[in-house]
This record gives C-alpha cells, sequence and structure tokens, in this order.
C-alpha cells in the first residue's frame, strides 16, 4: 500500500526511450504494472498525444523530477506536474553527482519536506543509506525508494547487504528499489528480500522485445514475492541430506 492506494502488481514502469508509443502501450500492458512513471521533460509538442497513451493504459501515473540538480528545481518541477497530471503522488529525484547519478541528500532532504508540507505524496529517489532514510520519514515521506545500482546501468542490487539492513531498519515502511535493475532474476532478488515493489524503465525499453520483457519483469516480481511470503530456505554452512538415512536397507 502507498499513501493508502492499494495496487495488485507489484511492478513500476517508467515510460522514456521505448521503440515508438505502440511498443510502450504494449509493454504497459503486458507487464501488469498499475503504476507508470512520466518525467515532465516528455512533455512537448506531442504532450497531449503522449498523456493520452498514458491515461489509455489505465494505470497510476507517477511523474517524477527527472534531471532536476536543485531542491528549488524539484520543487517547481514538482508544482508543474501537479497541475499538468491531477496528482499529488510525485517521485522525487534530486540528482548531486553527474556520472552516477546519485542523489543529492542534502538537497533531497529539503525539497521533501517543502515538497510534504505543500500537500505532496513524495516517492523520494535516494540510496540505502540509513540516516537519510530517518530524515526523510521525519520530513514527512511515507515511501523510500532506495537504488539497486545507479540509473540505466543493469547492475542489479549492487550493495544487497547493505539493502537487507535497510528493509531490517524499516520494517513498516514501504520501500521501492528504483534504479539499476537489468534482469528479471534481479528484480525478483528484490522481492525475494522483502522490498515492496521494483520500479524500472531502461532493462525493459531498450531490451530487443521490449513487450517480452515487460512480461518477463512481470512475472519475476510475482514470483519473488511469493517466495518471499512462502518462507525461502536460509543457507547452511554443511550439507544436509534432503533424503533420511533412517530407515534405509542394510546390504549384507
Amino acid at each position: 500500500m502507498f499513501y493508502g492506494v492499494d495496487l495488485t502488481s507489484r511492478l513500476m514502469l517508467g515510460t522514456a526511450q521505448y521503440p515508438s508509443p505502440h511498443v510502450l502501450q504494449q509493454a504497459i500492458a503486458a507487464s501488469g504494472a498499475e503504476v507508470i512513471t512520466v518525467s515532465l521533460r516528455r512533455e512537448g509538442a506531442d504532450g497531449a498525444a503522449f498523456r493520452e497513451i498514458l491515461a489509455a493504459s489505465g494505470a497510476r501515473v507517477l511523474p517524477n523530477t527527472a534531471g532536476c540538480h536543485s531542491a528549488v528545481e524539484a520543487v517547481t518541477t514538482a508544482q508543474m506536474a501537479r497541475e499538468l497530471f491531477g496528482t499529488n503522488w510525485i517521485k522525487l529525484e534530486v540528482i548531486g553527482h553527474a556520472d552516477t547519478l546519485q542523489p543529492d541528500p542534502f538537497a533531497l532532504v529539503e525539497a521533501a519536506r517543502s515538497l510534504c508540507a505543500d500537500g505532496f505524496q513524495v516517492f523520494p529517489y535516494t540510496t540505502e543509506d540509513l540516516i537519510v532514510g530517518e530524515y526523510l520519514l521525519e520530513a514527512g515521506c511515507e515511501v523510500l525508494m532506495p537504488w539497486g545500482a545507479p540509473i540505466g546501468t543493469g547492475h542489479g542490487l549492487r550493495n544487497p547487504e547493505g539493502l537487507r539492513a535497510m528493509r531490517a531498519h524499516f520494517p513498516d515502511v514501504p520501500l521501492v528499489i528504483d534504479a539499476g535493475i537489468g534482469a528479471p532474476s534481479q528484480a525478483a532478488q528484490a522481492m525475494e528480500m522483502g522490498f515492496d515493489a521494483v520500479l524500472l524503465n531502461t532493462a525493459v525499453a531498450r531490451a530487443g522485445d521490449p513487450v517480452a520483457m515487460a512480461r518477463a519483469f512481470g512475472a519475476a516480481v510475482q514470483a519473488g514475492r511469493e517466495a518471499h511470503d512462502a518462507g525461502l530456505l536460509p543457507p547452511r554452512d554443511m550439507a544436509h541430506a534432503s533424503t533420511p538415512i533412517l530407515g534405509l536397507a542394510e546390504l549384507a
């Protein structure tokens, strides 16, 4: 549940870089995603047509502040997005490093505090830093979106131990792995660790067959969550026979 909204799918899908609007539509449908993200920078001469595509998908739109490098820029972009899309939901990105696209934690918290006070329901793109997470929750966020790896790299969960620590530290906070996922197996891994959802874009949009890849990610996210809920076998240091020794025949 995110800000009181129950969702069936735990996959969130980005809408950039697809080869055509038609492929985008098909990929959203194949993925089963109920939340799709869109940057205000996608709005241009064909903005109205693009919004029609998003509306036709039936998915909930989560605008984002992609490309913003300061709190002021992010807040202004969020206000424009709310007016354009008619939603208080906003994925907050404030980039602090040009190469890694790592969030600026100071500007991120500043922007989150301002937006939450203005009635926004903020989904902050952050790292697995626990202290930053605490400050974001204190600012009014009810969701945290730690990165798996830098945006678009496809490296998957680069710091699994740090992400496990975050999951354990915030047991009752919805956590969404955002960025860096490159394969369905990586999405399944995130769900097996107990994360509430996965948000990705490039791995689907730039695939040889985006529609098939979207379908694969939808299945992987569902399988990973079902495995988590079922109870995964913990790793063992020693071998443990699955067939009991007791009752074996004794041969003379």
